[in-house]
């Protein structure tokens, strides 16, 4: 982990997908709280996890996020080199390259982790936390066992098809709820129990199955003091899994369609942070799990935009920039930079008030990325636009 940042703490979030069977009833029955927007007819064939923090976090208390967190130091720590040793002759633990030039990488991947005293990639670390921060928070644990292990090392090889191509996804939670719930509770009370577990467990968290998807700088002076640099990758389950709420950060959590938690943010039935609204959005260009899991997987490899919404001095509605190659990473007067800007011009993100947004696209996205879909939620087909 980087300690030497002054405004961030590094974090990462995951987006996790998973299908389910279309149908009135489909949804609902996996409402914790049963909220009637859970009930709206959809046109996608999968769900995204969130989860409702609690009114006494620090950090957006009451909001829905993605599973994820804050860096721990053991996410880096070398103990992970005999958890991956079998992948200890290929780069990056064995994840594919990455074709963005290192010079226009968000810093928290392009930062060599080695001169901060850890032999982990960063693509490898924040994989890491976000699969053990999203078992923490939910109770799903996406791991890989020495069977699926050595199929794995096969792939590498060139011997098959690597991390499920076409209609195959991940699965999750394959070991017994009794043995999970136990470690559950160890990893929660000490990060560094990750690592514990999946050397007693015998089993490697499964950093192949996320996929780089974008890289958020939290603003300042709007969510209080803490601000994060967070990786967000995507992962597709063949299933939805077993969750359950840890009741301490998390107070209740949901599966649902990228459209129909839009609708409810709009109907103020729950809130969700301006990140949340931009990716989600783009999720609904690929209403089809298969198209997403395709999509992510091969998109992954060209690299990811740094975002960092900052707010405009002259009205003080929020503007998402894009900070490029010419930019310094990490900017500490963004502030100065919006000022002698055309509001106008600005690719950004208007909040009139928290729950009404309304998205201006003037940019063309990078790294084969998706702009956010800004028709109406109830005009979404069901065929992909990619």
């Amino acid at each position: 982990m980087n300690t030497t940042l002054k405004h961030w703490k590094e974090a990462a979030t995951l987006i996790l997908a998973a299908s389910h069977k279309l149908g009135a009833d489909s949804l609902s029955a996996r409402t914790p709280n049963g909220r009637s927007h859970m009930t709206r007819k959809s046109c996608f064939d999968y769900d995204v996890l969130l989860l409702k923090r609690s009114s006494t976090s620090a950090f957006m208390p009451n909001a829905y996020v993605f599973p994820g967190g804050m860096v721990h130091s053991s996410d880096f720590s070398s103990e992970w080199l005999d958890i991956f040793k079998s992948f200890s002759n290929s780069p990056n633990f064995g994840l594919r390259s990455v074709t963005q030039p290192v010079e226009t990488r968000p810093p928290l991947f392009a930062t060599d982790r080695l001169k901060l005293g850890s032999p982990i990639p960063g693509e490898v670390a924040f994989r890491i936390c976000a699969l053990r921060e999203t078992f923490e928070e939910s109770g799903v644990l996406l791991c890989v066992s020495k069977v699926e292990e050595k199929r794995l090392l096969q792939s590498l090889d060139g011997r098959c098809t690597t991390d499920g191509e076409g209609p195959l996804h991940y699965k999750a939670n394959d070991l017994c709820s009794r043995e999970l719930n136990r470690w559950r509770d160890l990893v929660n009370l000490n990060p560094s129990n990750f690592i514990k577990m999946c050397r007693e467990l015998e089993v490697l968290p499964n950093i192949w199955a996320l996929h780089e998807w974008s890289n958020w700088l939290t603003p300042a002076g709007r969510y209080g003091v803490k601000r994060f640099d967070t990786a967000f990758f995507i992962c597709c389950l063949q299933e939805i899994p077993h969750a359950l709420q840890d009741e301490k950060e998390i107070v209740c959590l949901e599966w649902s369609t990228p459209s129909d938690v839009l609708q409810s943010y709009r109907a103020q039935e729950l809130w969700i942070a301006p990140p949340q609204v931009y990716e989600l959005s783009r999720m609904c260009h690929v209403p089809r799990l298969d198209d997403l899991h395709s999509f992510s997987r091969q998109r992954a490899t060209e690299g990811c935009e740094q975002l960092l919404p900052v707010v405009s001095l002259k009205d003080e509605h929020y503007t998402a920039l894009l900070p490029g190659a010419d930019c310094p990473s990490h900017l500490t007067h963004i502030q100065t930079a919006v000022k002698h800007e055309e509001d106008s011009a600005l690719h950004r993100i208007v909040t009139v008030d928290p729950y009404t947004i309304t998205l201006q696209i003037t940019i063309t996205p990078k790294y084969n990325h998706l702009l956010p879909v800004l028709a109406p939620t109830s005009q979404y087909d069901s065929k992909s636009r990619l």
